[in-house]
């Protein structure tokens, strides 16, 4: 399976990446963003990539792939609607219309949020963006496309959050983590369990194309 990887250097995408190049059946990743992911793989390439609105100088090397997963993500705190949803919905609409013109057969993966708005009418203005972006990749032309949902993410294996305050948040509990997992496994989720669900999902299907936390850890 070859896997292209949108928003490897945020704590979710540090995740898929690890399971990525330790599962025998991925034969290779290309990571596309605006940085290097500062590891080195065989199995790894990178895409440097500045504009996410628009692919066109880089679409001959975003084809023969089997599974996108779209891990690229922002927190609406402290941003306007429009510049959200420029980010949340522009960039991954973006990617995937040539993704799904030049990979008809292709598996895509998108990294939503538990509480995601499918009505786009609520008063939550991420939700509705991100409910949005949900439905308008559900109803692209691609083999499969599926929306993950987690809620609370425990990073494992060194994985840390870009964010600062995240990384301040993630200290502080990172006592009670496991604790809350065992006593509320429909809520929290973590990043190795959202990588290896993500290429079961990409190689078999799932039944569900929208899967809340308690989906992924099934998985």
């Amino acid at each position: 399976m070859r896997v292209v990887l949108f928003g490897a250097t945020g704590m979710v995408g540090q995740g898929v990446l690890r399971e990525c190049l330790l599962d025998a059946d991925v034969e290779g990743v290309v990571a596309v963003g605006r940085s290097g992911v500062g590891r080195q793989d065989l199995k790894l390439r990178e895409l440097l990539h500045d504009d996410f609105l628009d692919f066109s100088r880089v679409e001959d090397r975003l084809s023969g792939f089997d599974a996108c997963f779209f891990c690229l993500g922002v927190s609406s705190s402290g941003m306007s609607e429009e510049h959200y949803q420029r980010v949340t919905y522009g960039f991954t609409i973006a990617a995937a219309q040539v993704l799904a013109r030049l990979n008809p057969r292709m598996t895509f993966i998108y990294v939503s949020g538990a509480g995601a708005d499918s009505s786009e009418r609520g008063s939550s203005m991420w939700a509705r963006v991100r409910g949005k972006t949900e439905n308008e990749l559900l109803r692209m032309p691609f083999e499969g496309v599926y929306v993950f949902r987690p809620a609370v993410i425990v990073p494992l294996h060194g994985v840390q959050s870009k964010t600062k305050l995240y990384r301040a948040l993630y200290t502080i509990l990172a006592p009670l983590l496991p604790l809350l997992k065992g006593r509320f496994p429909k809520y929290v989720t973590t990043t190795e369990q959202i990588g290896r669900a993500m290429l079961k999902v990409a190689r078999r299907g799932w039944p569900k194309r929208v899967l809340e936390t308690a989906d992924i850890n099934e998985v």
